[in-house]
C-alpha cells in the first residue's frame, strides 16, 4: 500500500512538472515528462507494484531465485568442463584430424618455409646448394613457381 502511494505521489510530481514545462512554451520536453510520469501509475494500476511487493518480501520467492541460480550455476560448470575436456579421446583425435585440413585455404600452396616438424620428431636437415650461382635465384624461382608467375 506505501509502494502504491508513493507511486502515485511520483506520477502527480511528475504531471506538475511538465505542466509548469509546457507553460514555458517547451512542449516536446513537456509531453516527455508526462510519458515518464505515467510510468508509475501505470505500473500500480497493473498490478506489478503489488506484485513486486510481494515478491520481495516473500520467502518462498526468494528460495525460487536460490533454486534459479544454483541451477545456472550447475548449467556454468558443465559447460566449462564440456570445453575443458572436449570429449572422449576418439573424439578429440577426429576433432584434430578433420581441423588439420582445413587450417589453409583448399588452393593455397604450401608455406615456403615447409610446415613445421610434428611433436617428437627432429625437423629435416637442410640441403647445401650444389652451386654458388644456383643459390643465388633458385629460391626465388620456386616462388615465382609456386605463385604461377
Amino acid at each position: 500500500m506505501i509502494a502504491e502511494t508513493v507511486c502515485s505521489a511520483v506520477a502527480a510530481a511528475g504531471l506538475g512538472i511538465a505542466v509548469v514545462t509546457a507553460y514555458r512554451k517547451r512542449y516536446l520536453t513537456a509531453t516527455r515528462i508526462a510519458a515518464y510520469a505515467l510510468v508509475p501509475l501505470g505500473l500500480v494500476m497493473t498490478g506489478v507494484v503489488e506484485w513486486l511487493a510481494d515478491t520481495a518480501f516473500s520467502p518462498t520467492a526468494w528460495a525460487g531465485f536460490g533454486v534459479l541460480g544454483l541451477s545456472w550455476l550447475l548449467f556454468a560448470t558443465t559447460r566449462t568442463v564440456e570445453r575443458r575436456r572436449g570429449g572422449t579421446r576418439k573424439e578429440r583425435k577426429a576433432a584434430r584430424e578433420s581441423a588439420a585440413p582445413a587450417a589453409t585455404a583448399p588452393g593455397a600452396s604450401a608455406p615456403a618455409l615447409g610446415q613445421a616438424p610434428s611433436r617428437g620428431q627432429s625437423p629435416a636437415p637442410r640441403q647445401k646448394p650444389t652451386a654458388q650461382g644456383d643459390d643465388d635465384f633458385s629460391d626465388i624461382e620456386a616462388i615465382l613457381k609456386k605463385h604461377g608467375i
